[in-house]
């Protein structure tokens, strides 16, 4: 399973998980650079997402939704501030309606995730900054470390198809 280590930290309000694959950095940024490889590995194994916008550029934005068992929808965007290729993405991270307007009610997150190489393959640092600690927990309590270590060892079957 590549998520080796999962922490929160109620006084910096971050999630942060760490997972390593058998693959070069530049392979596994490319699964978040192509909205179809994405599509595969975002959301839990039972919620499949569906990338509708993708620019993955300063400034641009990522829309999606994951679609549930029962066929209900449950949408998201990303406001994209900073990209390294192939080693950093920032992004904000919401909830968002049918129009995928971000949600108020709901936390977003600020994200960093850093990609290095490491013996064998890639390290990714997937961190979550939130802006309280009830966003925090509201996402803890939802599941949020569950559902991305799901989504996360999907990576690995995507990695593997070459």
């Amino acid at each position: 399973m590549p998520v080796i280590e999962t922490t929160h930290d109620e006084h910096s309000l971050t999630l942060t998980m760490v997972a390593e694959f058998a693959a070069s950095p530049e392979r596994v940024w490319e699964v978040y650079a192509d909205p179809r490889q994405l599509e595969r590995v975002w959301g839990p194994p039972t919620y499949p997402a569906t990338v509708v916008d993708h620019s993955l550029t300063p400034g641009g934005r990522v829309t999606y939704y994951m679609t549930s068992p029962e066929g209900e929808k449950y949408r998201g965007f990303w406001e994209v501030s900073s990209v390294k290729e192939p080693s950093r993405i920032v992004f904000r991270d919401y909830f968002a309606d049918e129009d995928f307007n971000a949600v108020e009610a709901m936390p977003g997150s600020t994200n960093t995730y850093t990609f290095e190489a490491v013996e064998g393959g890639t390290r990714v640092t997937y961190e979550s900054t939130f802006d309280s600690l009830e966003g925090l927990k509201t996402v803890l309590d939802m599941g949020v470390v569950e559902g991305s270590t799901g989504a996360i060892n999907q990576i690995d079957d995507l990695l593997a198809r070459g």
